[in-house]
């Protein structure tokens, strides 16, 4: 008796064969830069290229829109990007809150032909080698540097003399995955404004070498992305891309209205809590006819 082979399977079979590669591909050399290329302020990141017209410019008064929004609030807001965020820091500044754009700054362990690399491109570029005093000359006003040195024990960024040089640039403060020394004098009422977070600190100076200016990094299970909004508090740190700045910021002040709401609605002491939290359907509609209201005489709250 004959067998068949179902046609079906012939023919997926003929596309299996017909997508494979040769196993000893011949790939195309690099592209060779141009010439001043490795002189670029930013570092390449092809990743970057490919995402730099999705990711708009953030303006300091764009920022404030985030002014007065609790930060779980924003982190709710955050929706697919909700797990993008890093608790665990220590701020110099307890209760002060960070927000502003990613500057970010990646290291590496010393070795000796690294630092010599290093060298020899600050010299092309006309920066420091050392980013902790880069940032001193290039920080924009709003800008937050947000550091990758490994969640390392041991390794330390700055201190608070090149500290003072990014704030007086007006950065907005800096993040660190790693340590930084002069916990002391960055608590100073000099520093009023620009925390510091980071995993530790440390009396021994910075002994990694800054390897990359403005590419993506990693702070602690984040991911950063030059150009992302940072919101930092003492109870996490936040990082989003900045084309969702927008919906983030009427999401969250959605969320906080209502639960100011709720607040109220215990506060008068005629509701159990059950009844308030979450709204009772009879709550959700008088919730609903206030916000109608207050949408037609803003002027009146």
């Amino acid at each position: 008796m004959r067998k068949y082979i179902p046609l079906t399977l012939v023919f997926m079979s003929l596309l299996f064969l017909g997508a494979q590669k040769p196993f000893n591909q011949v790939f195309p050399p690099d592209v060779e830069p141009s010439d001043g290329f490795r002189s670029n302020r930013n570092s390449f990141s092809a990743v970057m290229d490919v995402l730099k017209d999705s990711r708009p410019e953030v303006t300091q008064e764009e920022l404030a829109k985030l002014d007065g929004l609790q930060l779980e609030n924003i982190h709710s807001a955050m929706g697919i990007y909700s797990a993008n965020y890093v608790r665990g820091l220590v701020s110099t500044r307890p209760g002060e809150r960070i927000v502003g754009r990613a500057l970010t700054i990646r290291t590496l362990p010393a070795r000796p032909d690294l630092r010599e690399a290093l060298n020899q491109l600050a010299e092309e570029g006309d920066w420091d080698s050392r980013f902790y005093v880069r940032a001193g000359e290039e920080a924009n006003p709003g800008d937050v540097v947000v550091v990758d040195l490994g969640g390392r024990d041991g390794a330390t960024f700055f201190g608070d003399v090149t500290a003072l040089g990014m704030k007086l640039r007006g950065a907005a403060g800096v993040i660190i995955d790693g340590g930084t020394r002069d916990l002391e004098e960055l608590s100073e009422d000099m520093f009023e404004g620009f925390p510091v977070f980071a995993r530790f600190f440390d009396p021994v100076g910075p002994r990694w070498l800054d390897t990359e200016w403005n590419v993506p990094i990693r702070v602690g299970t984040a991911t950063v992305l030059p150009g992302d909004i940072v919101v930092a508090e003492d109870e996490a740190v936040l990082f989003f891309p900045p084309q969702m700045l927008d919906e983030v910021v009427r999401l969250a002040s959605e969320r906080q209205a209502k639960e100011d709401y709720e607040r109220d609605m215990l506060l008068k002491k005629k509701y159990r809590v059950r009844d308030v939290y979450p709204l009772s359907p009879e709550l959700q509609k008088e919730y609903e006819k206030e916000m109608k209201r207050k949408k037609r005489n803003p002027s009146k709250d």
